[in-house]
């Protein structure tokens, strides 16, 4: 880079951490996927938390404090599989919150590690019936359960964020708007696995309110589609932080046009892909996105020329 790179602009400057949640790029991701259509997918993983989390933290965060169920210094307590409670160690840390975060043993270990060295005290939790790397809904209850008898215990602010609106407006009044305002008009259609529902009732809610046809997908993982209205065959599997065979508390069935499942085979095989196609290191959610987005796009229900947008929810170097 020379010196004329730089003349005429003057480079931006964050004030703290937080200022670094949103506004993440949207990538073309041609290399995967040679049409028919085209897949634009936002680079959450980018955030300093490293996951789309990062934007439900601070807006629950932000939700209670303006509220009044947060008060100044007052300690926060969740149940996480990992991204949201390194998300929320972020926004607490700068926020100055003690936060303490309950996690199923099942869930990768680096996402423990990420946390700890952010300076929150985590719990790890004894799975019901999963395994390492699947963690169940019955192991996430069992994790909810004990967050939330320790946020009764020590009079801390109990973040629940399957149930918090704040994971909600965070994608409607965040993602949405900007995949639209990057694209210049909102997508044939947007695609998104579903954990807590955040990301895809927020996104879709803003996208159908400007464009009604935007055909909106929810994905879930292989055997555990409770969504799609399936019996589940298969609690177990590797899409963490989705799939958790319950609808979510603020699940909106009016926003989804249509589910997708991927395999576990499926998400392995693209998360290598998108690894060496389109030198994005993602993790499995990400990588069932864009599985599911390709199988949208070769399904014919779309345009030939549509335009797909999705996320990569977060790195892979959390796994």
């Amino acid at each position: 880079m020379t010196k004329s790179d730089h003349e005429g602009r003057a480079p931006a400057v964050a004030n703290s951490s937080l200022d670094l949640i949103g506004r993440t790029p949207l990538v073309a991701l041609d290399r995967i996927h040679r049409g028919p259509g085209r897949i634009f997918a936002k680079m959450e993983s980018m955030q300093p938390g490293g996951s789309m989390k990062d934007r439900a933290a601070r807006a629950c965060i932000d939700l209670a404090r303006t509220r009044g169920h947060l008060a100044e210094g007052q300690p926060v307590v969740e149940m996480t599989s990992g991204n949201m409670g390194a998300a929320l160690a972020v926004v607490c840390n700068m926020l100055g919150h003690p936060f303490h975060a309950y996690m199923s043993v099942g869930n990768s270990p680096e996402r423990a590690k990420m946390m700890r060295a952010l300076g929150a005290k985590v719990v790890l939790v004894p799975q019901v019936d999963g395994k390492p790397s699947m963690v169940t809904g019955q192991d996430i209850a069992a994790a909810a359960d004990r967050a939330r008898r320790a946020a009764e215990e020590m009079g801390a602010y109990f973040v629940d964020q399957f149930a918090n609106e704040g994971v909600v407006l965070a994608h409607q009044l965040g993602t949405g708007p900007e995949i639209e305002a990057q694209l210049g008009m909102a997508p044939d259609a947007f695609v998104s696995v579903v954990g807590t529902g955040g990301t895809f009732i927020g996104v879709a809610r803003h996208l159908k309110s400007v464009a009604a046809e935007t055909v909106c997908v929810a994905v879930e993982p292989a055997g555990a589609e409770v969504l799609a209205g399936k019996v589940v065959e298969k609690p177990a599997h590797q899409l963490q932080g989705s799939g958790y065979a319950i609808r979510p508390p603020l699940w909106d069935d009016k926003l989804a046009d249509l589910c997708l499942c991927v395999t576990d085979e499926e998400a392995t095989d693209f998360r290598a892909r998108l690894a060496r196609e389109e030198s994005i290191y993602a993790g499995f959610t990400a990588a069932a996105n864009i599985c599911a987005s390709v199988k949208l796009l070769r399904s014919g229900i779309l345009a030939e020329d549509a335009v797909v947008a999705t996320v990569i929810c977060d790195t892979g170097l959390k796994y």
